[in-house]
């Protein structure tokens, strides 16, 4: 295992790393680098992609709203070289990270939904008291 670049000589062909992929985030083998690009085989996913449209987050009224799926396991992905960090821990079983991945991806989106209904209750009370 010989060191890929002097960019990223931390990084090394078969290590695994963490890599981000369109607000995903997978844990992955390094399989190999070209230029400014490292090729990446998934084995986990630490984070869901998020689902809507990237460049206006949190509008659901956009004229198409992406379903973003997890990549696959053992997919392989080209990664700017910026977006892969080594990986350090246990990789954990993918089928278990996917399950645990989309479950925090839901329990986000239920917090974000409950405060989006307080604030609304309470900004609706507001103006009430504003008139």
């Amino acid at each position: 295992m010989e060191p890929i670049n002097q960019n990223v000589q931390h990084l090394k062909i078969g290590d695994y790393v963490k890599a981000e992929v369109r607000s995903g985030h997978y844990v992955g083998e390094l399989i190999e680098i070209n230029g400014p690009r490292g090729l990446v085989k998934v084995l986990a996913v630490l984070k869901h992609p998020e689902q809507g449209d990237l460049h206006h987050p949190y509008n659901p009224d956009v004229p198409m709203f992406h379903e973003r799926r997890a990549l696959s396991y053992t997919e392989k992905t080209t990664v700017l070289v910026r977006d892969i960090k080594p990986y350090t821990g246990t990789v954990p079983e993918y089928g278990e990270s996917l399950r645990a991945a989309a479950e925090a991806e839901i329990a986000a989106l239920d917090r974000l939904h409950r405060w989006t209904a307080k604030g609304l209750e309470q900004m609706q009370q507001l103006l009430k008291e504003y008139k």
